[in-house]
């Protein structure tokens, strides 16, 4: 989004709607590869299994609730985005723990 101050609002406000449904078409025909998704929820399962084995019960549910809660949020962010359906959950889902592809 390139900004000119001489550019009437109408104008930018159109320039910048039609660059946002581009991106946005793109976003929705792109493949979403889940690989680093998985390996994320993995460590987390991990983690959560050794916080439970050895009796860490109060970091138990802050790491348990802030997962759920975190992956609520970008479900929203991807409705509200205009996704639905699988690809809204796919989406959420690799932004929840899509952090696991840097592993």
């Amino acid at each position: 989004m390139s900004f000119d101050e001489n550019e009437p609002q109408s104008v930018r406000e159109e320039r910048f709607a039609a660059e946002r449904a581009e991106r946005r078409k793109t976003r929705k025909a792109a493949s979403l590869g889940s690989r680093g998704a998985h390996i994320g929820l993995v460590i987390v399962t991990i983690a959560l299994v050794l916080l439970s084995w050895n009796g860490k019960l109060i970091a138990l549910g802050i790491v348990s609730g802030v997962f759920p809660l975190w992956f609520s949020a970008a479900l929203a962010w991807a409705y509200a985005d205009g996704d639905h359906g699988r690809h809204a959950l796919q989406r959420a889902y690799n932004v929840t723990f899509g952090w696991g592809d840097g592993f």
